[in-house]
């Protein structure tokens, strides 16, 4: 399947407190992408990495996931250093920055008010998330960015979430073979707190490479 088939269109109708959210943006902010954030990466990538939804000021502004905010920051820096992609990271679609047998990708792909979506938000974004899944044939492990995330790849997968418990670093053997691995989010409020540090980050990193490898 091509990659623009596992995306929402630009004017998905689905969530309808999401439409609404968007569609004031669009008023406000009209230059803004402000609309289903595609996925960045190619889709015969081993690597799939699942973020929560776009930021306000990130993704739904600039159409890539993790552009344009303090997680691209931190997540993009750590994919350049371990190899992971090529170039240099400006907070722009347009930086000319590749990525390296990796795939990124959000739970929700459009943004929600104060970056909570609610469970059916969750839910029905969903499908485009056992799309993304099933439509990478070489798909060896996911890394995802906090619990929401962890928990919605374990739902698209058919998985029982209680038996994968989510775990900064923790690695998980999944039925189909997949490796689901586990980061709290890159978010500025994480780091700003002390629960994630870039070395917690690189090590989630690291030890998952290392499964790769």
């Amino acid at each position: 399947m091509p990659a623009a088939e596992v995306t929402p269109g630009h004017d998905c109708p689905v969530c309808s407190r999401l439409v609404t959210f968007r569609e004031n943006l669009r008023q406000r902010e009209p230059t803004w992408h402000n609309a289903p954030v595609p996925s960045f990466g190619a889709i015969d990538a081993r690597l799939l990495i699942v973020g929560l939804a776009p930021g306000m000021h990130g993704a739904n502004r600039t159409g890539r996931p993790f552009t344009g905010d303090y997680a691209g920051d931190l997540l993009y820096a750590t994919l350049l250093k371990y190899g992971l992609a090529k170039g240099e990271y400006r907070e722009d679609p347009n930086d000319g920055l590749t990525l390296i047998d990796c795939r990124i990708t959000n739970a929700v792909r459009c943004l929600p008010p104060e970056n909570k979506p609610v469970g059916a938000e969750v839910k029905n974004c969903g499908r485009f998330l056992v799309d993304e899944i099933t439509s990478m044939p070489k798909l060896r492990a996911i890394l995802a960015l906090g619990t929401l995330a962890h928990g919605a790849v374990l739902t698209a997968l058919g998985e029982r979430r209680a038996a994968f418990a989510f775990g900064h670093a923790a690695q998980h053997e999944l039925s189909n073979g997949l490796i689901l691995a586990d980061s709290y989010h890159c978010s500025r409020y994480n780091t700003n707190t002390g629960r994630l540090t870039e070395a917690m980050f690189h090590a989630a990193f690291v030890g998952l490479l290392a499964r790769l490898a």
